[in-house]
């Protein structure tokens, strides 16, 4: 009896935070000039960093921490633009939990896209490749807009109707074809084309799935 009443208040107590969180975070993305369709629901913090574009269609799912997906446990989500011209494009009805998407040219994700917990989406290797460009002195000697201009980007593109795995990494210049499945865990460096069920480091496709295919 003591448990089913605990289990019902704390039940009660997460709603309301969940509902609070709803209309906040929809008040911070306007603050922050993003761009969103209807019914956009994230619950609890996002981060939100950079000066870049985003824009988010209708029906969009985010949670971000407080363990709303059991996976993620309180890891918060993320949207970093690197600079002003980047841009990340999400279409209708997607859901994401806990991911970080981080922009330096673009990232464009189309419609009933679903991204499982603690996935890191990047069109950019955050840092040059040479190795003297990445001491710190360089950064110094020619300032943040040079140093950014030196870090390898391509964009990155999700079809429609995929499903991405918990804990994926896809990365720079990346094209994911509709309807495909990547594995969890899996490291995208190259595409994936449509109808594919791909996995592993680094991600192949292990079966091309049949037209019309659920």
């Amino acid at each position: 009896m003591i448990c089913n009443l605990f289990r019902y208040i704390t039940g009660k107590y997460r709603s309301l935070i969940r509902r609070f969180f709803i209309y906040y975070n929809r008040v911070k993305l306007s603050l922050y000039g993003i761009e969103y369709g209807k019914n956009l629901r994230i619950y609890i913090y996002i981060y939100i960093r950079g000066a870049g574009r985003i824009v988010i269609g209708d029906d969009f799912h985010f949670t971000s921490g407080d363990c709303y997906n059991p996976i993620c446990r309180n890891i918060r989500g993320a949207f970093y633009t690197t600079t002003k011209d980047a841009c990340i494009e999400i279409g209708d009805r997607v859901g994401i939990s806990s991911a970080c998407i981080w922009a330096k040219e673009r990232i464009t994700i189309g419609n009933d896209v679903n991204i499982g917990g603690d996935c890191l989406i990047m069109d950019n290797d955050a840092h040059p490749h040479d190795y003297l460009q990445r001491r710190n002195n360089y950064l110094e000697q020619v300032g943040p807009e040079i140093y950014r201009e030196s870090i390898p980007t391509a964009p990155i593109e999700i079809g429609d109707d995929v499903w991405i795995g918990a804990r994926c990494i896809i990365l720079k210049g990346v094209h994911i074809g509709a309807r495909s499945i990547i594995a969890a865990g899996s490291i995208v460096t190259k595409d994936i084309p449509a109808d594919a069920v791909a996995g592993g480091n680094p991600c192949r496709v292990i079966k091309l799935k049949n037209n019309g295919e659920s």
